[in-house]
C-alpha cells in the first residue's frame, strides 16, 4: 500500500470519524526507514547512513470523554487498545500497544500529564522487513503527545525517549538509528548519524534521476536473534585485543598488527566493522558529489563483507544482490546490498529512477524463479521525518 501524506490524512480521518463519530482534531505521521549503508556499525559506535522512506504510520486523534484513558483503534487490523493514563503507564495487551505505552510512560517520566485521547492509526510501513515500523509507531506517538500537550521535545530527546520505550516496554535492545531518522529525516536528504557522538549531518540527495529500491525477501531465518548477540560479543572481544573502547576507534593498521592474537572469526568481524565505517563515510561524500557509480560499488563491497566477514546474509538476500549485479548500471542498477540485521528481511538498491519498473519486474521474476518466494518491492525517495499534518 503506497499513499502520500495527504492521502493518508484523508484515509485516517475517515477511519477516525467512523470509529468515534466526529472528525479528528490532530493528525500526525512518522516514517519508516531504510539504511543505505553502515550495517552492524551502530553498536560499535560507528556511522550509519539511513533515510526516511515514503511509508508512514499516521495517527488521528481528539480529546476523549473517557477520563484517564487513551483509546486506540488500529484501522489496518481492526484492533483496539485501552491504556490507563491516570496512573503510571504499565505494560499491557495487545502486544503492539506496548510501543505506545512506552512513549506515554516516557512523557510521564518527564513530568507531563497525558490527556485522555481517542486515537485511530494506520500504517503503510511493511511489518517484519527491517524497515522500522516499531520506531515509526513510537515516534508517531511521541509527535501526537507533543501536539496534544503543546510540549515540544528537543528532537534528540524525542528520539531517545522513543528508543527507551522500545527497550523498556517492547524488550528490544535497539540502537539509536531507527528513532533518530524517523524524527530527523528530511525530504531529499539522507542522515549521516554518528552513533558515538549522536551528531547528525543531512546529506543532500536532490537528483530526481536516482531512487532507492527496497526488496523485501519475505523470509526471516530464526537464528537471527542469537547470532546478533554473538556478533556483539565478538566485536567486544576484538576491542579488548586491539585495546580500544570500541571498534569505532580502531584502524585497519591496528587490526592487522593484532591479527596474530585473534581467531580468524574475531578478525573477520572486526574487519567488517572497521571497513564498513570507512565505506559509510565514503558513501556520504559520494552522494554529495553525485558519484552514483562509486556509491554503488561501496554498497556491493558492503554486502560482500556482510556475507563473508560478518556472515549475516542468507541465500535469499544473496540472490537479490546477484540479480541486481547482473543487471548492472546498463540495466539501471548502481549498487545493491542487504540492509538491516540480516538473515532475511530487505535488500536495498540504488537505481536509476527511469528504470524502476523494469528492475522491479526483473528482480521479482528472477527471485521467484530461484526461491519460489514472492518478493515485495517498492521504490522511495528520501522522505521527511515526523510531521504534524493537522494541529
Amino acid at each position: 500500500m503506497s499513499m502520500n501524506l495527504n492521502e493518508l490524512a484523508t484515509a485516517i480521518t475517515g477511519h477516525f470519524r467512523a470509529q468515534y463519530g466526529r472528525p479528528p482534531r490532530w493528525i500526525v505521521a512518522a516514517p519508516g526507514r531504510v539504511n543505505l549503508i553502515g550495517e552492524h556499525t551502530d553498536y560499535n559506535d560507528g556511522l550509519v547512513l539511513p533515510m526516511a522512506i515514503e511509508r508512514f504510520i499516521v495517527m488521528a486523534a481528539d480529546v476523549s470523554a473517557t477520563a484517564g484513558k487513551v483509546c486506540v483503534y488500529d484501522a489496518v487490523h481492526a484492533e483496539h487498545a485501552s491504556i490507563v493514563v491516570s496512573a503510571p503507564v504499565i505494560k499491557g495487551e495487545p502486544k503492539w500497544s506496548n510501543y505506545l505505552r512506552g512513549v506515554l510512560a516516557g512523557f510521564q517520566a518527564r513530568g507531563e500529564t497525558i490527556p485522555a485521547l481517542d486515537i485511530a492509526m494506520m500504517s503503510t510501513v511493511p511489518l517484519g522487513g527491517g524497515l522500522s515500523s516499531s520506531a515509526a509507531l513510537e515516534v508517531c506517538t511521541a509527535t501526537l503527545i507533543e501536539t496534544a500537550t503543546g510540549r515540544e521535545l528537543d528532537p534528540v530527546d524525542k528520539a531517545l525517549l522513543a528508543q527507551q520505550a522500545e527497550h523498556d516496554f517492547a524488550g528490544v535492545p535497539c540502537g539509536i538509528m531507527d528513532q533518530f531518522v524517523s524524527v530527523l529525516g528530511r525530504k531529499d536528504h539522507l542522515l549521516l548519524l554518528d552513533c558515538h557522538t549522536r551528531q547528525t549531518v543531512h546529506v543532500p540527495m536532490h537528483d530526481p534521476a536516482v531512487a532507492v529500491l527496497i526488496v523485501n525477501t519475505n523470509v526471516k531465518h530464526e537464528l537471527a536473534s542469537g547470532e546478533y548477540a554473538q556478533r556483539r560479543a565478538e566485536c567486544l572481544a576484538a576491542t579488548t585485543i586491539i585495546g580500544v573502547p570500541s571498534l569505532r576507534f580502531a584502524t585497519a593498521d591496528q587490526l592487522e598488527s593484532t591479527r596474530g592474537r585473534m581467531s580468524d572469526v574475531i578478525y573477520r568481524r572486526a574487519r567488517h566493522v572497521i571497513g564498513e565505517i570507512s565505506r559509510t563515510i565514503q558513501a556520504a561524500a559520494g552522494i554529495q558529489k553525485g558519484n552514483w557509480t562509486g556509491v554503488g560499488d561501496l554498497m556491493y563491497a558492503s554486502h560482500d563483507s556482510l556475507c563473508h566477514d560478518y556472515e549475516v546474509s542468507c541465500p535469499e538476500l544473496d540472490h537479490v544482490v546477484e540479480i541486481c549485479r547482473g543487471l548492472g548500471e546498463r540495466g539501471g542498477v548502481y549498487g545493491c546490498r542487504m540492509t538491516g540485521g540480516g538473515f532475511g528481511g530487505c535488500a536495498v538498491a540504488l537505481v536509476k529512477a527511469a528504470s524502476v519498473d523494469a528492475i522491479t519486474q526483473k528482480v521479482a521474476i528472477e527471485y521467484k524463479t530461484k526461491t519460489g518466494i514472492e518478493a515485495s518491492i517498492f521504490s522511495s525517495r528520501p522522505a521527511p521525518g515526523a510531521t504534524v499534518i493537522q494541529g
